[in-house]
């Protein structure tokens, strides 16, 4: 069997042409743009884009210059282009914060918030789910393009192409399934099964500034300066996360796609083309406090629970930051967020500790709060990290 390839390639930002020269080179070590894609087709172009919208700087969506040099090579194959995610915003115009309708309206490309154009029910054979409603834009299209950043997640500890296609479901049925898998694993299991009801048909990742810390919206920027692209977006995941520091099967998404043949998402099974890992990894990247799922292949079920119970971070309100947006009471699966008078706060007695208020949140109002063990257990991975870090 032949192995996926993925392209690396070194970019240090966003604002110049060399960045679509680098996305030219990243896809011409896979054989072209046009090989993959169709010319002439309709292609269906998935961004990250996180509700509230925010602007590009912060790191929380794929930054709209990136895209636009995606845009660039797509449209010299003539394709009927389609860019888009389901976004809830305030102004009636989500995406004119981000950028992204400037960007798409200089090239004379659609963008679309999916929800505009409703969801269909389709037939899921998963290990969680047996149907999902996806967006008929997504359905309809000859070829998905993905677009994810390269974030860290609170949740499931890395997000990438996996996890971004969670966004062609409603909104709605997102939070109802943060309520009903919140357990890491299980919740990575229902993304799986999501992506394989649309595999994209080619992954990009914005890696040139990523996340680190506790994502997809709270953490810090961080330098990268990469670009991976691949026909294989689990070997993308798998590739981004061991360049932040992650043994790569200790990510839930990743290894539950590998072993049920969506992708390859073990190192040693994928071709790196361009740069070596080696020479683009960052080795002091800082993960989500919880980032420490690994110990559940390696210990006893119920010492893993107990560790499990103690790592667990709990979301809480800093009345001094909070503007009383309600976002994140919008976004509550179990009504765990409330508003007394004009600030939010958590009710611990029914949170789930999905994050779903911390990731919508754009004011860094909701702290994630940790127990004593739990602490020290971060402290010492933390150090572990640091240690390993300068004796490599």
């Amino acid at each position: 069997m032949e192995k996926p390839k993925v392209s690396i390639v070194k970019v240090a930002d966003y604002g110049s042409e060399k960045l679509y020269e680098s996305i030219k080179k990243g896809l011409a070590y896979l054989g072209g743009l046009e090989t993959i894609i169709r010319p002439g087709s309709k292609v269906f172009v998935k961004i990250n884009h996180l509700s509230p919208p925010s602007p590009p700087e912060k790191v929380i969506v794929t930054h709209p210059y990136f895209t636009k040099q995606v845009l660039r090579l797509l449209k010299q194959l003539n394709c009927k282009i389609t860019v888009g995610d389901d976004i809830q915003s305030k102004s009636k115009d989500g995406f004119l914060i981000s950028g992204y309708r400037k960007v798409c309206d200089e090239l004379g490309v659609h963008l679309v918030n999916l929800k505009e154009s409703g969801f269909k029910e389709v037939t899921c054979r998963g290990q969680v789910l047996k149907k999902v409603y996806i967006s008929p834009v997504v359905l309809e299209s000859d070829f998905i393009v993905n677009l994810p950043k390269l974030k860290t997640h609170s949740l499931t500890v890395f997000t990438g192409s996996i996890k971004n296609m969670f966004g062609i479901i409603p909104l709605g049925l997102r939070i109802h399934y943060h309520r009903q898998y919140f357990q890491n694993d299980i919740f990575s299991q229902m993304l799986v099964d999501i992506y394989s009801s649309a595999i994209p048909h080619l992954t990009i990742m914005d890696g040139i500034k990523a996340m680190e810390g506790e994502g997809p919206s709270a953490g810090k920027p961080r330098d990268v300066g990469v670009i991976l692209a691949s026909r294989d977006g689990v070997a993308v995941d798998a590739v981004a996360s061991k360049i932040i520091g992650f043994n790569t099967m200790d990510i839930y998404t990743t290894r539950n796609a590998h072993e049920r043949g969506l992708g390859i998402g073990k190192i040693e099974e994928i071709e790196i083309l361009g740069e070596k890992i080696s020479n683009v990894e960052v080795k002091d990247f800082r993960h989500s406090a919880i980032a420490i799922g690994f110990l559940q292949r390696k210990i006893p079920q119920f010492l893993y629970a107990c560790i499990q119970n103690q790592i667990t971070l709990t979301p809480e309100v800093r009345k001094d930051k909070c503007t009383g947006c309600m976002e994140c009471i919008k976004i509550c699966p179990t009504g765990a967020a409330k508003l007394t008078g004009k600030v939010a706060w958590i009710d611990k007695s029914i949170c789930i500790h999905c994050m779903c208020c911390h990731e919508v949140c754009r004011y860094q109002a909701i702290k994630l709060n940790q127990k004593p063990i739990g602490m020290i257990l971060n402290i010492a991975r933390t150090t572990y990290q640091k240690v390993k870090v300068f004796f490599t």
